[in-house]
């Protein structure tokens, strides 16, 4: 990612309406439908500054990887401990059969080699383990925001379900999200492309827009997984082996 997104991602992570509220929706979906041991071994690769750690550290002991050296430094600090610089696809020097759980949030996309990344992510479960992917959804969506984040794609259900199968991986519980706030996303992007608008920075709005959306992405929390969502932002699934 461009080193201004990185920038971003550590000034806002603690505020912005939509780390916020999708560190909820992750921790919901996990409590219901990860059945995860107790104290699990769990993986974050592409961690960022660290804004998911503690939120993941709910279900277990966690390891993290983020290839940004900036990045990674913050995301040490919040771990306590240093944080790996391993690269997808191959992971190098991760331990191969060993976690319940990887976490791979807004990381899949920006991997030339998706299958092979989630090859190499499935030989590093433990038996049981499941991978927690979530990816941009729509191709059509693309904009500005993709090429500074370095995006190879935008995924479709059924891209994502032929790479996750692909990988020998099995989808479980595959389902969109950012779902409520979908129409004035989709705007936001047909609008930018009329009109040639740079769609890429990612600070918040202001407070009281911040605080709205956050209370309305925040309530898919209570939908995620138990109500067909038709369309979103995202997609999201809980991937095992096949």
């Amino acid at each position: 990612m461009d080193r201004r997104v990185y920038d971003r991602m550590a000034e806002h992570d603690s505020t912005h309406w939509w780390y916020r509220a999708r560190r909820d929706i992750l921790s919901d979906y996990l409590t219901r439908y990860a059945a995860l041991p107790r104290d699990a071994s769990i993986l974050e690769i592409g961690c960022g500054t660290g804004h998911n750690l503690a939120m993941l550290a709910q279900f277990g002991t966690v390891d993290a990887i983020e290839i940004d050296p900036a990045a990674r430094a913050v995301a040490s600090q919040r771990l306590g401990r240093p944080v790996g610089e391993a690269p997808l696809p191959e992971l190098p020097g991760v331990p191969r059969g060993s976690y319940d759980l990887i976490a791979v949030l807004d990381v899949v996309e920006h991997i030339a080699d998706d299958v092979a990344a989630l090859a190499a992510m499935r030989d590093c479960l433990a038996p049981g383990g499941k991978v927690l992917i979530a990816v941009p959804a729509h191709q059509w969506m693309w904009s500005a925001h993709d090429v500074v984040n370095h995006h190879h794609r935008r995924y479709s259900k059924d891209t994502l379900v032929k790479a996750i199968r692909a990988a020998g991986l099995k989808e479980r519980g595959l389902t969109y999200f950012n779902s409520l706030l979908f129409p004035l996303a989709a705007a936001a992007r047909v609008a930018g492309r009329v009109t040639g608008r740079d769609d890429s920075d990612d600070s918040p709005p202001a407070a009281p827009l911040n605080a709205l959306f956050e209370r309305i992405f925040r309530a898919e929390r209570f939908l995620v997984g138990r109500v067909p969502m038709p369309i979103g932002v995202s997609i999201l699934t809980l991937a095992e082996r096949g």
